[in-house]
């Protein structure tokens, strides 16, 4: 079955072209605007020089009293450039200006590796009511989030460039909480905010006006824990009193699972749905390849690749580059070779040295189950294996659990305990 069409988007889209070239301002045109200004510190009058355009037109602009007339999309073109603004940024403001867009190859992530799961995150957040809020897991090398590009080109496709925020936490433990949050407003766009009341204010401001908000928060459980709760009390705050119009994703691994399960009190993260990122397939490692310019799926044994590496996004690399360089080579020569990864020796290292820990590490080899497969790995060994993207969930007859991610991992743990 062919993927659903989201005719919404279409028709939005459309709309907002025939709109704004009717003489009917699109509020989102002013809004971005007024963001991309506001970013770089640019005057009406610098951006009104640059283009070629009077200020006051400028100012009609940001102050949402005029649109662009349909002669003037090479004006925001040059605006956008001046503005300094990525390709998904300059096609959300052609668009709420009513203009065709100029990267048009941008706009969606249909075609990209793991499109359908962040197409899916986005809708399971639509359907989250009234706290819109999902969390986002993955395992270890998969990056904080996954594809962040390809969420925020989609988030920018669905509420606008202009109303997608990245925060990012900052990680020192001895930043005040002034600075912590003049950082986290500086990511916003928002100049002036030196705490947590004047963050708040400013983003409620935009929401009652009626925007929508879309923001991804990645590594939320870095940094100090005061100021991390504040920050998850502020968000929360947000979610209640402008419900439905405050998306948030967030994202992390361990001890972002840690404080959903075991940190009752952060109700941010108690209301929040969790998405946990899924395993690679044929289809995912195909559309990988083609994104990253490698060989031509054609002409790669996908079957082979997962099962030599596990679908572990390192091994999967060098698995990659070792049957290119040595197309020859055999099941066994290959995963001794992969064996050898470092990142593996970087995660197992450190659970070779207790004497508790190398004979729990130990059985584990031996044993033909290693645990179910749970929301929450309450076993601290498991945990840590799990994260560190050494296991993975398999499906049996009777349920998921848990296995060594491929016999590679497998050989570098027994090579560890021998070395170690």
């Amino acid at each position: 079955m062919p993927d659903r069409v989201d005719i919404t988007g279409v028709d939005a889209s459309v709309g907002g072209r025939l709109a704004a070239h009717a003489g009917m301002p699109d509020p989102r045109f002013s809004q971005m605007l007024s963001a991309h200004m506001r970013r770089i510190r640019a005057s009406a009058g610098a951006v009104a020089a640059e283009i070629g355009m009077s200020r006051e037109s400028v100012n009609n602009w940001r102050n949402g009293d005029a649109m662009p007339s349909a002669r003037h999309r090479d004006r925001m073109v040059a605006c956008a450039s001046y503005l300094r603004l990525t390709e998904a940024e300059t096609d959300a403001l052609l668009e709420a200006a009513g203009f065709e867009p100029e990267y048009p190859v941008q706009q969606s992530v249909a075609e990209g590796p793991f499109a359908a799961t962040v197409r899916d995150a986005f809708e399971r957040m639509d359907r989250l009511m009234p706290y819109p809020i999902l969390m986002l897991l993955s395992q270890a090398h998969w990056g904080q989030p996954p594809f962040r590009e390809a969420f925020i080109a989609e988030a920018g496709r669905r509420f606008g460039a202009a109303s997608v925020l990245h925060l990012q936490p900052p990680y020192s433990l001895a930043i005040d909480p002034a600075a912590y949050f003049h950082a986290i407003g500086a990511q916003c766009g928002l100049d002036g905010i030196d705490s947590d009341h004047a963050f708040e204010t400013a983003l409620r401001r935009r929401l009652a006006a009626g925007e929508r908000v879309f923001c991804l928060v990645s590594r939320f459980e870095q940094g100090d824990r005061a100021l991390r709760e504040t920050l998850a009390g502020v968000l929360r705050s947000l979610s209640e009193t402008h419900s439905g119009r405050l998306h948030l994703l967030l994202c992390g691994g361990e001890a972002l699972a840690d404080l959903k399960y075991q940190g009752g009190d952060l109700s941010l993260l108690n209301i929040a749905d969790v998405q946990v990122w899924p395993e690679m397939d044929e289809a995912s490692l195909r559309a990988l390849l083609r994104h990253d310019g490698g060989a031509a799926p054609a002409d790669v044994d996908a079957p082979r690749l997962l099962r030599l590496s596990g679908g572990h996004p390192a091994l999967l690399d060098a698995a990659h580059r070792l049957l290119r360089a040595a197309p020859g080579i055999d099941d066994a020569a290959a995963t001794a070779r992969l064996a050898e990864h470092p990142l593996l020796w970087q995660a197992l290292l450190p659970l070779a040295v207790p004497a508790e820990d190398r004979a729990r590490l130990s059985g584990l080899l031996e044993a033909p189950r290693l645990g179910r497969a749970r929301p929450y790995l309450i076993d601290p060994m498991l945990r840590r294996l799990y994260w560190a993207n050494l296991l993975a969930p398999r499906d049996a007859a009777d349920g998921r659990w848990l296995a060594w991610r491929c016999e590679a991992v497998r050989a570098a743990a027994r090579h560890v305990l021998v070395d170690a």
